[in-house]
């Protein structure tokens, strides 16, 4: 099959499985919405509806639908962490390891860049950047646990990950509950956080109050070119999807299998820590979580709706950004429960996750390229003067 059909397939079974999700969102908003009759339910069902598709980005009020800028800021503000988790998961998905690491690395990365910023005095303009890289370098190493176990070993990279992530969880509010919290407040949480450290805001706060988009989404797309760069323009990016593609035949070409199953985890990771820290020192003064952010399962539909490929991430990751912040609209106006967004998340997931979702119709497309492709060959060879293939 041709790269343009296969890029064409790709969007419209993308498409079809978010309509799907769609229409099952839509029925289940019908189910929970308040009224009595079917008229007043699915009144309801319309106005959540409003509220999931046009409310991210416009008010809706008496006096018509205005669009608000801030509301945009806020979609933009809540894909960086994403981004990052979207990436290290691509990088890791790549390379056929299914590592989860990405969620509890967010957690990490967002402590170590934390206490970096209580406890490490430095000047203002390096102090965030320093924060956010030790964040990364942290999660980096900590994801050589998984990597390593998996290349020398063969443990599963995705059962050891997934109890890495609360192994971390635990640690973090083991720390924080007895040693790092500060008594003073009634809850735990962490001291303030040094002004050197945060991450200044793009847009005014004067003028969008509680605006939270910062010059951490610069960097996400930042990120999003240099993994791309990364992934198709070197050798390494080139081993780590050949071994994804093939690892027998990558072993037996002459790459270094083990070295690029470990590179890819410990890279993966070092974006998921660096997504934390960024996030952390961005949009809070204390460091506070107590639990799973949940980004970096938000991270593994966004590389699935991406196909692995990181110039799709930001797509994938407004598209994401921009059903939750409906949701949470839903919850708010319409009376219908955030945790919608799950349910949207579980079905995309289950139609791209299903190999035999549209088979049918690719089968088709491979036969008319090649159909095609025979008789451009055979117009060619009447043309030389040769004999037709039948």
């Amino acid at each position: 099959m041709t790269k343009r059909r296969e890029i064409g397939f790709t969007l419209i079974r993308g498409f079809l499985a978010i309509f799907i999700a769609l229409l099952v969102a839509t029925l289940l908003i019908f189910i929970s919405a308040e009224g009595e009759g079917f008229g007043e339910k699915l009144e309801a069902a319309g106005e959540a509806l409003k509220q999931l598709l046009v409310g991210p980005l416009f008010r809706m009020g008496k006096n018509g639908t205005s669009f608000e800028f801030k509301r945009l800021a806020d979609v933009f503000a809540a894909m960086i962490p994403t981004i990052f988790t979207g990436l290290s998961v691509c990088v890791m998905f790549s390379a056929n390891q299914f590592n989860l690491g990405s969620e509890g690395g967010t957690m990490l990365g967002a402590f170590a860049a934390g206490m970096i910023a209580v406890y490490v005095p430095m000047a203002a303009g390096v102090h965030a950047v320093v924060a956010v890289l030790i964040a990364g370098i942290v999660v980096a190493a900590v994801m050589l646990i998984p990597a390593l176990l998996k290349a020398k070993m063969g443990v599963s990279e995705m059962v050891n990950s997934l109890m890495l992530n609360y192994i971390i969880m635990y640690i973090i509010k083991y720390l924080m509950s007895t040693h790092l919290a500060d008594k003073s407040k009634g809850q735990i949480q962490s001291f303030p956080f040094m002004e050197t450290a945060k991450i200044a805001p793009i847009v005014d706060n004067s003028v969008f109050t509680g605006a939270k988009l910062t010059w951490g989404f610069v960097v996400a797309l930042i990120a999003v070119a240099i993994v791309a760069v990364f992934m198709y323009r070197t050798r390494w990016g080139y081993s780590i999807r050949m071994i994804g593609i093939n690892q027998s035949f990558s072993m037996y070409s002459g790459m270094k299998v083990g070295a690029v199953v470990v590179l890819s985890q410990v890279l993966g990771g070092f974006l998921a820590g660096v997504g934390g820290g960024i996030e952390m020192l961005g949009r809070y003064p204390t460091f506070s979580w107590s639990a799973l952010p949940g980004y970096g399962w938000t991270g593994i539909t966004i590389a699935i709706l991406a196909g692995n490929n990181p110039l799709y991430v930001p797509l994938a990751a407004f598209f994401m950004a921009y059903l939750s912040k409906g949701c949470d609209l839903m919850a708010t106006y319409a009376g219908v429960p955030a945790q919608l967004i799950d349910i949207i998340q579980g079905v995309i997931f289950l139609f791209f996750a299903a190999e035999q979702f549209m088979a049918r119709y690719r089968q088709r497309l491979v036969v008319k390229t090649a159909q095609e492709e025979l008789q451009r060959k055979n117009a060619q060879t009447v043309a030389e003067g040769g004999a037709v293939n039948v």
